[in-house]
């Protein structure tokens, strides 16, 4: 993903994130993909893996502190080798899950050009945000991430690269291969 997704995030308030009971339902999508990231990590998973990241590394502190109180983390990415391989009903069914009274969507990013589309959902529970989703596509590339747990959005460049949560580089665009 190019900078959008960054963009999307980085738009996104100091924020607490919830799980949402989704459905993802996309495992028909990873037998077309050529290559598939799946990433499902509860609270006892994320405290595990948290005791791998060194205090000694500034990166690594700094991730260790952002998880402790995350309760789950679910990460779906899939890459294509051609356009076309997944349906846009694959997002809709994704998307009419987040259109409630309790969720907003608060970044709409749509490219005519590179067929770039980004989604990010929060849901509101009293004064805070209670849930962050992000639906991140490309012609052929899908990406999914739903956090849970009390985090700033800004924060998630912080988690990048750490227990399969894709790095984020600012400010850079994605070399093509």
């Amino acid at each position: 993903m190019k900078t959008w997704l960054v963009a999307g995030l980085l738009a996104v308030a100091p924020a607490w994130a919830q799980e949402p009971k989704l459905n993802l339902n996309l495992d028909h999508l990873a037998a077309k993909a050529k290559n598939t990231v799946e990433v499902t990590l509860d609270a006892s998973m994320l405290q595990f893996a948290s005791k791998f990241l060194s205090e000694k590394k500034p990166e690594e502190a700094e991730a260790k502190k952002l998880v402790a109180g995350l309760r789950h983390i679910l990460v779906r990415a899939f890459e294509f080798d051609q356009p076309g391989q997944y349906a846009a009903s694959d997002l809709e069914q994704l998307r009419s899950q987040l259109r409630s009274p309790e969720w907003s969507r608060i970044v709409n990013v749509r490219s005519k050009s590179d067929g770039e589309n980004v989604d990010v959902f929060i849901k509101r529970e009293g004064d805070q945000v209670g849930g962050l989703v992000v639906i991140a596509a490309e012609p052929r590339e899908l990406t999914v991430v739903s956090i849970d747990g009390p985090i700033r959005p800004e924060d998630l460049a912080k988690l990048g690269g750490q227990m399969g949560v894709p790095r984020i580089d600012i400010g850079s665009e994605k070399k093509k291969d």
